[in-house]
């Protein structure tokens, strides 16, 4: 073989930072043993000697060292030859490169050889030509018998270094040989010693007796049948056998990809051209004599073809679901979601997110066809809500990804876009007649009181999934979602979530709540405003207290964005109906912006001229979303609210099933001084001795019909002003903190069922402020 060997000037740094010469040798590299590895070494060009030997660190950088000056111990130096590695590994072995003959004896040399050359593109190149000219891969797996017939240790551990360091030549015509029936189990037998390992794999075993092929359906292609073994059999070395590649290596195996890439490919073109193979899967799918082990095969099968075809490109994945399409995959779907086992819906749901990620109109187009011909409870979508409402695993995954795939089927961003909308229109039409009624089951089901009447974690979990795709309906869809929300009064029992001692349920009640008043559209205000569903968010916020929570952020957040926005219709609201409640809240001006802004509109109702002027102002500043409205939605608003479509009335159901009696009066008109004044026995005074005067906070109280209480009837410590509380005078600026502190309080029951705080002045007689104890609690009874 070719003297590789390379004459070097060898220098070593001292400890004074000096650099010592150690002479002239030869630089060659070769495996040492001592050193478990290849390494550097340069021998003496007078005798011989060892001057240097270390170890090549694969992850290590090596340059050439450029020459810094001249040699003063000498009257004439050579100077470093200005050639590339790569010019003189061509001149080295061209016109290719010579392998040792491939004999037990030499596989050292061999190993070295191909570890030698991995560093270099060129000398990979040579190294890989070399290989598929002299059929050289075949003479190793020969080797490889012989030696496990020797239990050749040392032969074996070569042997895995040389077919590793193959892999990592990245050349399919290698990979063609290494792979085909006769050498594939001999190629991953040599991976099986790693020398890192004391003990060898036992990769074979697992393929040949553990790992068994299944025909669902008999493949009477052979070369089809061939490919199926290969592919699996290469997904097989990359994923397991061999080790995790480096940084290095990793784009070292693309061409690897590549092959199980393409392999995949041939795969799911030949299925897909076997109608025979195709129609006797579905007909063994959907048939009930099928039984249930067949039947999870098959579902299996199906599964691992639908993911297969996500290496297809876009044309011949069109090809692909075409083909399903046509054999009936919907149906057959419709089908196996019925059964009773869990495994088989488990893979039938995953084959349905693979059809509703690539293609949502062809499933929305089966789901309205069937409509036509089945009953509610059987259609192919509900079964899908079913399973998401059933779901029994405690973490609700199925549930997650279901929901997910039902929020991609409601999306109007990917529906066809025509120039009448008619997909939007149709199957929107359709899901709220047919399907949103079996989603917000659950939910209705589960507030028909004033709290939740099931709060368990799993069914919070789910409540809270419904609700976040019902936000996601009223940010994207129209008049559709409006309509259901009013005439199903959805917001008011959606709003009774708000008292789940679950945090995160809450919250997504009333962001629910956030997004509908986001649209700042008058026909929700004027739902909210007439059943006055601003008391669970008010009450919320006065039972949270002192806290400092996202709760307690959230619902500030809701109040600012009224008020930045200037919606006059909540802005009156709120205050007219809550100011008496909210008014002690001193540590954002959120509330009293509101009332500054209410103030101001009844300034403008005074002064014509300046409401005149200012909305001249404002229309230059706020603009509607340039949005061309569908000719129905049109319709919709130019309809009188109670002559909405299909002849329903959209008004709240609390109307239509509720006396004006029973609905619970604003809390403002108990709250009024005046009504103090008339009344004592129906009204509420909750006073403060902070300051040394009596002066009442707020009052609350409601009718006789009702038992919902505004204020937290927990102890005083987690009421707004408790002394030595966080929202106390001494923790300024704390959230829940109030400008007056209150005073002792006790619980009386009123006349007529008014319930309400009131403070005893008789009392102020006896307790001065420094005899008050710490904390003192206030209640609410009903009567």
């Amino acid at each position: 073989m070719t003297d590789t060997r390379r004459r070097v000037k060898v220098y070593t740094l001292n400890e004074d930072r000096q650099w010592d010469d150690r002479g002239t040798g030869h630089v060659s590299s070769g495996y040492v043993e001592r050193l478990k590895g290849m390494s550097l070494l340069v021998r003496a060009e007078s005798d011989g000697s060892l001057l240097l030997e270390s170890k090549i660190n694969p992850n290590t950088a090596y340059q050439k060292q450029q020459v810094q000056g001249k040699d003063p111990s000498v009257d004439i130096t050579q100077d470093l030859v200005d050639e590339s590695e790569e010019e003189r590994f061509d001149d080295m072995s061209s016109p290719g490169l010579e392998l040792p003959s491939c004999e037990l004896s030499r596989l050292e040399e061999i190993a070295e050889l191909v570890a030698s050359s991995l560093p270099s593109p060129l000398r990979r190149e040579k190294l890989a030509l070399a290989l598929e000219n002299e059929g050289y891969i075949k003479k190793l797996l020969e080797i490889f018998h012989v030696c496990e017939d020797l239990e050749n240790t040392e032969g074996l551990h070569h042997l895995y270094e040389i077919i590793k360091g193959i892999f990592l030549l990245n050349r399919t015509a290698l990979f063609e040989v290494m792979f085909s029936e006769e050498c594939i189990m001999d190629v991953i037998g040599c991976l099986e010693y790693d020398p890192s390992l004391s003990q060898s794999r036992k990769h074979r075993e697992f393929l040949t007796k553990t790992a068994k092929f299944k025909e669902v359906i008999p493949i009477s292609d052979p070369e089809l049948k061939q490919k199926i073994h290969q592919t699996y059999r290469v997904q097989y070395i990359q994923d397991m056998v061999l080790p995790t590649p480096s940084v290095f290596e990793e784009n070292m195996l693309s061409t690897l990809h590549s092959f199980i890439f393409f392999n995949k490919v041939e795969i799911v073109g030949m299925l897909q051209e076997d109608e025979k193979f195709l129609t006797d899967l579905f007909a063994q799918l959907t048939d009930e004599a099928t039984d249930e082990e067949k039947r999870q095969e098959l579902v299996n099968f199906l599964k691992e073809f639908c993911a297969f075809s996500q290496t297809l490109q876009p044309q011949n994945r069109d090809a692909f679901f075409k083909t399903l399409s046509n054999m009936g995959i919907l149906p057959a779907l419709e089908v196996i979601l019925g059964m009773d086992d869990a495994q088989v819906r488990s893979a039938a749901t995953d084959i349905f997110s693979y059809l509703v990620e690539y293609n949502p109109s062809m499933v929305r187009e089966f789901v309205m066809q069937e409509a036509q011909q089945n009953d509610d409870d059987i259609l192919l979508i509900n079964l899908i809500i079913e399973h998401m409402i059933c779901d029994t695993d405690p973490e609700l995954g199925g549930a997650v990804q279901l929901m997910g795939l039902l929020r991609t089927l409601v999306d109007p961003e990917n529906m066809l876009a025509t120039a009448n909308k008619t997909e939007k229109t149709e199957f929107l039409g359709f899901f709220y007649k047919h399907c949103m009624h079996v989603l917000t089951a659950p939910l209705l089901a589960n507030t028909t009181e004033e709290k939740p009447s099931k709060d368990d974690f799993q069914t919070a979990q789910l409540l809270a999934l419904i609700l976040e795709l019902l936000t996601f309906c009223v940010e994207h869809h129209t008049y559709h979602i409006k309509n259901y929300i009013i005439n199903k009064d959805i917001l008011r029992r959606v709003l009774v979530l708000m008292a789940s001692k679950h945090a995160f349920l809450a919250l997504c009640a009333l962001r629910f709540k956030r997004k509908i008043i986001g649209l700042k559209d008058e026909f929700y205000n004027r739902y909210i405003m007439k059943s006055f569903l601003f008391e669970p968010v008010v009450k919320a916020f006065l039972n949270n207290g002192s806290r400092y929570n996202l709760m307690n952020s959230a619902i500030i957040e809701m109040f600012e964005f009224i008020r930045v926005e200037d919606i006059k219709s909540l802005t009156a609201h709120v205050i007219e109906n809550y100011w008496k409640a909210l008014e002690d809240v001193d540590y954002v001006q959120t509330f009293k912006g509101l009332k500054l802004r209410y103030e101001q509109q009844r300034e403008r109702q005074d002064n014509p001229k300046l409401d005149s002027m200012r909305s001249i102002l404002r229309n230059h500043r706020y603009r509607r979303d340039a949005r061309t409205l569908e000719d129905e939605e049109e319709m919709w608003f130019n309809t009188d609210e109670d002559d909405m479509e299909d002849g329903e009335a959209v008004v709240p159901p609390s109307d239509k099933s509720k006396n004006d009696e029973d609905i619970m009066d604003p809390i403002s008109k108990f709250m009024e001084r005046k009504k103090f004044k008339e009344s004592e026995e129906k009204e509420v005074l909750l006073k403060t001795n902070l300051s040394g005067r009596q002066s009442p906070s707020f009052k609350l109280s409601f009718s006789s019909s009702t038992k919902a209480n505004l204020t937290s009837q927990s102890s005083a410590s987690n009421l707004p002003g408790s002394p030595g509380s966080p929202g106390s005078p001494g923790s300024p600026g704390s959230p829940g903190s109030v400008s007056k502190s209150t005073s002792q309080m006790a619980a009386i029951t009123t006349k007529g069922g008014l319930v309400g705080l009131v403070d005893y002045p008789d009392d102020d007689d006896e307790d001065d402020e420094e005899s008050l104890p710490l904390s003192q609690k206030a209640k609410l009874e009903s009567s």
